[in-house]
């Protein structure tokens, strides 16, 4: 069974920083890719940052370059993203999710599995 477990969210003043997680089971981690993706009220989901994990690769999204960073840890299977500097603008549902033909895309509809999501926000 396909898992993925997004943890790491919480309420943060405007500046501040989280570390969120996705744990991964069930699939070859080794040559999927792992995108990160919010949707914050009453907008659409954006896909923020993609790593595949064959070789380390990662894509950002401009609204959050030089802000997160996405790292992947292939011995426990999970990845991570890291946020500073957050804004209020970064409040929503962030997601992850995985690509198991490992293409790397921060595109929703390359990937097959999605966690249930944790919450984000950010307070002015």
């Amino acid at each position: 069974e396909v898992q993925l477990v997004e943890s790491g969210g919480g309420l943060v003043q405007a500046g501040g920083s989280l570390r969120l997680s996705c744990a991964t089971s069930g699939f070859d981690f080794d040559e999927s890719a792992i995108g990160w993706f919010r949707q914050a009220p009453g907008k659409e989901r954006e896909g923020i940052s993609c790593i595949t994990n064959n070789d380390g690769h990662t894509h950002y999204v401009d609204s959050v370059k030089g802000r997160f960073t996405i790292s992947s840890d292939n011995a426990k299977n999970t990845v991570y993203l890291q946020m500073n500097m957050l804004k209020p603008e970064d409040t929503g549902v962030y997601y992850c999710a995985a690509d198991s033909s490992g293409w790397g895309t921060i595109h929703d509809y390359r990937y097959n599995y999605w966690g249930q999501g944790t919450q984000v926000t950010v307070s002015s």
